[in-house]
């Protein structure tokens, strides 16, 4: 055998192959493999053998990849695994995390407790919800609250005698458009009381809905902490025709063989991939989502998500749903509502979002004023699908908007649109891993704060940010982390340019079956949204509340909300842009 032989990587594949011990699996590639051998023997010249053989070498190198990165590594670890790479937080930040964890503290199981029985589990079906009688003699007036109490059973109909159950809630009549999210009180011994602000006057409807079992959210709470593999990343690395495929992720076991480094040299946010068998690190091409992980959890705490059974299950009323809410009394009136102490950032009426504080909606229904809000401005948008709905959706309300083909692939980004008559610009880029796009160029993955370093900003720039979803999978310290950068460049930004808006949206619900729950829970998100909002909070930035705008819509949940829902929440975005600042003050 020639030096050649030796070390090129199909002799080399050949022995990996034969180490494996899975002769009868692979023999049909041996062959193939021997095949190659003999073919190599009657080419003299190695040149030569590149453009004879260099095809059909690339089309089996892909079905080698294609096997071989089914082998996927997986590793069990703690939650301290993964938030201990990177930068070491300071002191300052080390308390701030434990604060923003000690606020998004879920109830947890009796202590000592197994999973139960799906018989011992909640069930919406075995629940029910009744209205507490009005104060007044079964008066309810604008202004005032409306109180729900909900009796939580399991499948044999026994009350239940803890908490930790994820319901949501919302008070709405559809006749109207109109809608407000309710706040849910966990008793921790099985009831539950919902909090209603009563903001329009006519019929309102109570609706309760269990998302999830406090069982159920026993396993997300565990596979978040100790599997934040179950989602996994692949990079393409090339030279030449040679290529390989490797997985990579936040954070990646150590024993299943070197890795290369991609900790992003500013921010400190670390990202690995395993290292290529013939490659350097310096050949990576693209990042892409690799997959997800099944049978992550056991056959019978796969029973506690089940679609339609206690996956985001309404609960029933014991009696009637419905209230009739009469003229506001003075001293009640909805202006003198503290939003603060209902936890409510606004609600639906006719279709529109009416917030609560902070600032008054504006009409955006022709292009013409959407137009003249925007004339003369850059607006940078980062983050994830959801962000990139906003940079959609201008696009096709702003008739003299053209988008340049930037030979992006349309849900990956980055993408670019100018009106140059009225001298508007908007860009998109997506933010860096994880995410789960299917591919994006290893030279296209840009951090949202170092994005954000390099803008000019001022009066005429807007930079909205969203960044929640692809980090469901992952502990809660990975994602607080990385708000910490976005948050100390959004500070930077404005004590260089403090004209510059910044809009943050934040999380959503979504759609749920048994396999979305596992990765990307409702549950997820609203721990994440609850960090985002408190991180956020006294920063100079407007917060778009997608999580209230979505419950609160009589629209169905789903991971990228409809156009009725994204139109309010630019249209509150464009408010903010363009409210008279003299006046206005957040």
């Amino acid at each position: 055998m020639t030096s050649f032989q030796r070390r090129h990587p199909i002799i080399r594949t050949v022995k990996a192959v034969m180490r494996s011990g899975n002769i009868l699996k692979y023999g049909l590639i041996i062959l193939t493999l021997f095949g190659f051998i003999f073919l190599l023997q009657n080419i003299s010249n190695e040149e030569n053998w590149k453009y004879h053989a260099g095809a059909a070498l690339y089309k089996f190198q892909n079905r080698i990849q294609s096997i071989t990165c089914q082998r996927r590594p997986t590793f069990h670890q703690n939650h301290s695994f993964c938030s201990h790479l990177g930068q070491p937080p300071s002191s300052m930040e080390a308390l701030e995390e434990q604060e923003l964890l000690d606020m998004i503290e879920w109830p947890r199981l009796p202590s000592g407790s197994v999973t139960p029985a799906l018989s011992q589990s909640s069930d919406p079906a075995h629940s029910l919800f009744s209205i507490v009688p009005s104060k007044n003699g079964k008066r309810w007036c604008v202004g005032d609250q409306l109180e729900a109490l909900v009796h939580l059973h399991d499948f044999k109909g026994r009350p239940k005698r803890y908490g930790g159950d994820f319901l949501l809630a919302r008070l709405h009549w559809r006749e109207y458009e109109a809608g407000v999210v309710g706040r849910v009180l966990d008793h921790e011994n099985g009831l539950y009381t919902v909090r209603f602000p009563l903001l329009w006057e006519g019929s309102a409807q109570v609706e309760v809905t269990m998302v999830h079992s406090s069982e159920a959210v026993a396993v997300l709470r565990r596979l978040r902490e100790k599997r934040p593999d179950r989602v996994f990343f692949v990079s393409l690395f090339r030279l030449g025709l040679y290529s390989e495929t490797t997985v990579c992720n936040v954070c990646l076991p150590q024993d299943h063989g070197p890795l290369c480094n991609y900790t992003d040299l500013r921010t400190g946010e670390p990202w690995y991939c395993y290292k290529p068998k013939g490659l350097s690190c310096d050949t990576r091409i693209n990042h892409a989502k690799g997959g997800y992980l099944k049978k992550v959890i056991t056959k019978k705490e796969a029973l506690l998500f089940q679609s339609g059974l206690n996956v985001k299950v309404p609960i029933q009323a014991s009696g009637t749903d419905t209230i009739k809410v009469l003229t506001s009394r003075k001293e009640n009136s909805s202006e003198n509502l503290d939003p603060a102490k209902l936890a409510t950032s606004g609600y639906y009426y006719r279709g529109a979002w009416r917030p609560l504080e902070g600032i008054t909606m504006q009409q955006f229904d022709r292009a013409s004023a959407v137009t003249r809000c925007l004339a003369n401005k850059r607006v940078n948008m980062y983050g994830d699908s959801t962000m990139r709905q906003w940079f959609e959706y201008l696009l096709t309300i702003l008739p003299e908007m053209k988008e340049f083909n930037l030979e992006s692939p349309k849900k990956v980004g980055p993408l670019m649109a100018v009106d140059s008559t009225h001298n508007i610009l908007l860009q998109y880029r997506c933010h860096g891993p994880p995410i789960r796009f299917s591919t994006v160029l290893a030279s296209e993955l840009r951090y949202i704060a170092n994005e954000l370093d390099g803008l000019t900003g001022g009066p005429n720039a807007v930079v909205a940010i969203s960044i929640w979803s692809h980090f469901s999978t992952f502990p809660v310290e990975v994602y607080i982390r990385r708000l910490r950068h976005i948050r100390k460049a959004v500070v930077r930004l404005l004590d260089r340019a403090p004209g510059t808006t910044v809009v943050v949206r934040t999380a959503n619900p979504q759609a749920l079956d048994h396999d979305v729950s596992l990765y990307n829970s409702d549950w997820f998100s609203l721990q994440l949204d609850e960090v985002l909002r408190a991180m956020f909070k006294d920063l100079d930035v407007l917060l778009v509340d997608a999580w209230q705008m979505c419950v609160a819509h009589h629209q169905p949940h789903h991971l990228h909300p409809p156009a009725a829902i994204v139109k309010n929440m630019v249209e509150l975005m464009l408010s903010y842009v363009c409210r008279d600042r003299t006046r206005t003050k957040l």
